[in-house]
């Protein structure tokens, strides 16, 4: 997901840098420990931490700033315990996209090799067959995510917490993990089936796969430990989840029609790998769709091709569908900021990434 223009909207630009720069040191400790604990094990191991640490390098930080966002909102003044929490949230997010990858085989991310894509590369360069070298590649992400997946959970405990907020905050992230496991395997199986899901299937899935956890699980965990009443938790899973599905439909719509300048990756992509999302569960329930079917999923796709899948999703009305979806959830995730219980503190702090949701055009 780009989270660039969500990165900077939960508040001033001072407190959003101030928040990267904690969880950035809080990770930053944490990895330089790895690596000495990794060099008597041998350099390969150091290097598999080096290259874990560059996928956490440079992103905007999404999730810690759900955390962070909710917590000092709601009064939270242990930055340091909220960093480690958002740190859990930034290395779950590591573990589960480097998984992703091993799953979609896929070798590059955001236009560079991916860990995958590098230890490929290093063993093609050592003479390594083709096969070979694409195992050992594979192996090595699932080595790595297996890491940083066990190691979020290992900053719950680093936050320093009492017992019992530490079960609460263990039992969020339990459940993160939980409902994401449940979406990737949906996704999964979308991939293989040949009938195409619908609307709702599609939603369920996204919502599962991505929102609990980007979205619902760390506003619930800065509320927790910043002490907010049970109703005021809820609200915030309420407002995650509505705001976590416009997000995902908003990027459904960025990987057919957005520009590749702005959000790092190709917008023939999905199409080729027939990418089961809102707009064509939209379109293949409607007549016409059979004309275009066969370049749907097509390996080898041209930019022709995606283009007249483009206009053929547009003429039926797909494009308009989805934009509406989009902010009918943004506009009910925002519904949920006006409950009494909500502070006006929160409120501020999370109506403009609702309205960034939706500035992200495609």
């Amino acid at each position: 997901m780009d989270a660039a223009r969500l990165g900077s909207a939960g508040g001033p630009t001072a407190v959003a840098d101030e928040h990267q720069s904690r969880v950035d040191a809080v990770l930053a400790r944490f990895f330089s420990v790895t690596r000495r604990r990794a060099e008597p094990l041998g350099a390969e191991y150091v290097r598999l931490w080096d290259r874990l640490e560059a996928n956490t390098v440079g992103g905007k930080r999404f999730r810690p700033r759900m955390v962070l966002a909710a917590y000092q909102a709601l009064g939270g003044l242990d930055l340091q315990a909220a960093a480690c929490i958002g740190a859990a949230f930034e290395l779950l997010h590591t573990a589960l996209i480097v998984h992703d990858d091993v799953i979609d085989h896929d070798f590059v991310r955001r236009g560079a090799p991916n860990i995958a894509g590098s230890y490929r590369d290093a063993a093609r360069a050592a003479g390594a067959p083709d096969a070979v070298a694409e195992h050992r590649g594979l192996s090595a992400s699932v080595i790595a995510g297996d890491l940083a997946l066990f190691n979020a959970y290992r900053f719950v405990d680093r936050s320093g917490v009492g017992d019992e907020m530490r079960a609460r905050l263990l039992e969020v992230m339990d459940d993160a993990l939980f409902a994401s496991a449940a979406g990737e395997l949906i996704d999964v199986d979308f991939a293989w089936m040949p009938e195409l899901p619908g609307v709702d299937e599609i939603l369920g899935m996204e919502r599962l796969k991505t929102a609990v956890y980007s979205f619902e699980c760390p506003l619930q965990a800065g509320a927790i430990l910043a002490g907010a009443p049970d109703e005021t938790i809820t609200t915030l899973a309420e407002f995650g989840r509505d705001l976590g599905i416009a997000y995902q439909v908003v990027d459904d719509l960025l990987g057919v029609f957005g520009q590749e300048s702005e959000t790092g990756k190709t917008v023939v992509g999905d199409l080729r790998e027939g990418k089961r999302t809102v707009l064509i569960a939209y379109a293949s329930a409607l007549e016409g769709w059979h004309e275009v079917a066969p370049l749907f999923g097509d390996p080898d796709l041209t930019e022709e091709g995606a283009e007249r899948l483009r206009r053929h999703l547009e003429a039926v009305g797909a494009r308009g569908f989805a934009e509406g979806l989009a902010r009918y959830y943004a506009n009910r995730a925002l519904s949920r900021l006006l409950e009494p219980h909500v502070p006006v503190a929160l409120r501020t702090e999370l109506h403009p990434i609702a309205d960034a949701v939706l500035a992200r055009r495609a």
